[in-house]
């Protein structure tokens, strides 16, 4: 039923060419090139606004991330370092990391995500060692 329904709308109603009947005064077994036109079109439209609609969406939120990065925000790089943000200077990030508090210098691009609680307060003495 619905393979009939989707071979209709593909070739026009007339769905006589897909019995493998042949009537040379049905007009041969073509369809409508407006219908072979739109269904590809379409499903290229459907595609592009599955897949670059949510990206764009995800790119305004990291965007608004990194603009709204602080002093004193605790993050995670992308490369999976957990700090604390000491100072900010255009697109340089200086983040304070471990217990040691050790200074490392990122771009503003490498910060991942804003985290609430601080992974590198809960490291131990075992760890370092």
């Amino acid at each position: 039923m619905l393979l009939n329904f989707i071979q209709s709308v593909y070739y026009g109603a007339d769905t006589s060419c897909l019995s493998g009947a042949t009537d040379a005064s049905a007009g041969g077994c073509g369809g409508s090139s407006l219908t072979m036109m739109i269904l590809p079109l379409a499903m290229i439209v459907v595609l592009l606004v599955v897949m670059v609609i949510p990206q764009r969406r995800r790119d305004k939120q990291v965007k608004d991330m990194l603009g709204s990065l602080k002093q004193g925000d605790r993050v995670r790089t992308i490369g999976g370092i957990y700090g604390t943000i000491s100072s900010i200077k255009d697109d340089v990030i200086i983040l304070s990391v471990g217990p040691d508090k050790v200074k490392l210098v990122f771009a503003r691009g490498a910060i991942s995500q804003v985290e609430d609680a601080g992974v590198e307060n809960t490291m131990t003495e075992e760890v370092k060692g």
